[in-house]
């Protein structure tokens, strides 16, 4: 009996909430209006109330909330109107039926709401014991006593509901949603308690609202989120404190003079979010759907064209990076070891040119200074260098180096590995070493694999039988010869696939009046054809 009791309490309060939920009008139109400074000689409330462009109507997805939003300056005392429209699906807007900036002081101030026309109006209050400031001229339309009414009872009995719902589903789901915490170590509580530094200057996201969108991507110092900044897609990697170390380099390198480069990520800004054990560090770069290399090796193969284009810009970043530039437009660009390359962190551009991200782990090479932490062993262990799994590395730049070319030359080998050029199948894509030492190799594997027997991924026959994978296979092994010494320059592996690019454009036509021989004339004996 006292479980039908509480089943029949449960549905009632559920009833409630959905039936407050349905009673919630969704967004239907907003105020449109684009800044325009030739539109702006004047700059009364009236006279931006006057020159709104439009009402829209906003759309969006059937599960998802529409909103309204505003940004505004306030220049002199002038409230100067910068952007208003529709906003997507934000949990900060939810159910505000006025548009409000709260933050102290913004540069640019920002609000959003729920309901149409919302966005009509908009208000600074700073603080809740302060009077309403509102920005425009027009009156507050008074509300009907019933709704408020309405509001106030269902208040109670939704917000009843929701704490039930959400301990009942934190009981069942606690096990799997939550790792185990984390005790922080000494030092980690010595970087929460100080200030984690200056706030990296980021001029162009001051002015500008960011949505995340959805998570693209996690790695080991954190997750990227696509995002949204005003009209363009981003990209938002999000570090804990934690790795405030990681965050601090990457913003360092991206920072440093000659680091504009069409084959290195593009870096648009930095930011700190939260504070103190909920600090959450930004950076925000541009974004590429296409996305990594490894994740576009899996669901596609590629032309001998297309290997090219992406091999070469690889190595043109790669060289780019490793360069020491004394006479750069900017100052002295540095030699920079990026010591973790791997295809997961070269992302593809639209037209398929590489670009080469994450740089939480680089090295920079300056004269008369530290280099940073040279501890050895950093990086992914299936693409460590011999020297780096035997821990006998030469802590010297060119040693660095050398270290990325191997990585370089394992990255090659998965674009041969998918590339349908040869004569012969092009198998499923795996990552290096994955067919010798599995999916999770540690790294006693690798070094029983890669330093005593001396292993390296397999060279298929077929692909020697093209003459411009055949320079390939030879550039590859070049990369990945055990001897650091005798290993190539990521410049001169980018010279190799010019040479490839060459050599097969000269022997294109040879190849095809082969087959058309061996189709047409049964009295000469065939040559092999590559196609």
């Amino acid at each position: 009996m006292g479980s039908a009791i509480k089943a029949a309490f449960s549905v009632f309060l559920i009833s409630c909430c959905s039936g407050a939920i349905l009673g919630r009008a969704d967004t239907q139109e907003c105020i449109h209006y684009n800044y325009s400074p030739s539109s702006a000689s004047s700059s009364s409330g009236s006279d931006i109330q006057g020159n709104l462009s439009k009402v829209v109507t906003c759309s969006g997805e059937k599960d998802k909330r529409l909103h309204c939003f505003a940004t505004w300056k306030n220049v002199s005392g002038v409230i100067q109107v910068v952007k208003q429209g529709c906003w997507l699906d934000d949990v900060s807007c939810y159910d505000r039926d006025e548009c409000v900036e709260r933050k102290d002081a913004p540069e640019v101030f920002f609000c959003c709401c729920e309901g149409s026309l919302c966005n009509t109006k908009f208000f600074y209050r700073p603080d809740s014991n302060l009077p309403q400031i509102p920005t425009t001229n027009k009156p507050v339309t008074w509300r009907p006593p019933v709704l408020s009414t309405m509001l106030y009872s269902l208040l109670p009995i939704m917000a009843l509901t929701a704490i039930l719902l959400l301990s009942f589903w934190m009981y069942r789901h606690h096990k799997l949603a939550y790792p185990p915490v984390l005790v922080p170590t000494q030092h980690a509580f010595h970087i929460m308690i100080e200030d984690p530094g200056p706030l990296p200057p980021s001029p162009i996201l001051g002015q500008k609202p960011l949505q995340l969108l959805e998570i693209k991507s996690r790695g080991r110092f954190g997750c990227v989120w696509k995002a949204q900044l005003l009209d363009q897609y981003v990209a938002v990697k999000i570090f804990p404190i934690q790795d405030k170390q990681s965050w601090q380099t990457e913003y360092e390198i991206f920072n440093m003079v000659g680091m504009r480069h069409e084959n290195l990520l593009h870096f648009i800004g930095a930011e700190r979010r939260g504070s103190h054990l909920d600090m959450e560090l930004w950076l925000i770069t541009a974004y590429h759907e296409k996305g990594s290399l490894t994740d576009y090796l899996k669901a596609n193969v590629v032309s001998w064209s297309e290997l090219c284009v992406i091999a070469q810009s690889m190595a043109r970043g790669l060289a780019y990076l490793h360069e020491d530039i004394p006479g750069h437009k900017d100052g002295h660009k540095p030699a920079i070891a990026h010591r973790d390359f791997k295809s997961k962190n070269v992302l593809l551009k639209s037209n398929l040119t590489a670009c080469i991200a994450d740089f939480g782990l680089a090295l920079r090479f300056e004269a008369g200074k530290s280099p940073g932490d040279t501890h050895g062993q950093v990086g992914t262990r299936r693409y460590m260098a011999p020297e780096v799994l035997e821990g006998a590395i030469n802590f010297q730049r060119d040693a660095f180096l050398r270290i990325d070319v191997y990585a370089l030359g394992l990255v090659l080998w998965e674009l041969a590995s998918r590339c349908k050029a040869a004569d012969g199948p092009v198998d499923e894509y795996m990552l290096p070493f994955e067919e010798e030492a599995g999916q999770h190799p540690s790294l006693e594997d690798m070094q029983e694999v890669v330093v005593h027997k001396k292993l390296r991924p397999l060279l298929r026959e077929c692909w020697q039988k093209h003459t411009g994978l055949s320079i390939l296979c030879e550039t590859i092994e070049e990369c990945w010869d055990h001897e650091a010494e005798a290993r190539l320059s990521a410049g001169c592996v980018e010279e190799r696939v010019v040479q490839m690019q060459r050599q097969t454009a000269i022997t294109a036509p040879e190849e095809i009046v082969t087959v058309v021989t061996m189709v047409t004339n049964v009295d000469y004996q065939p040559k092999e054809s590559s196609l």
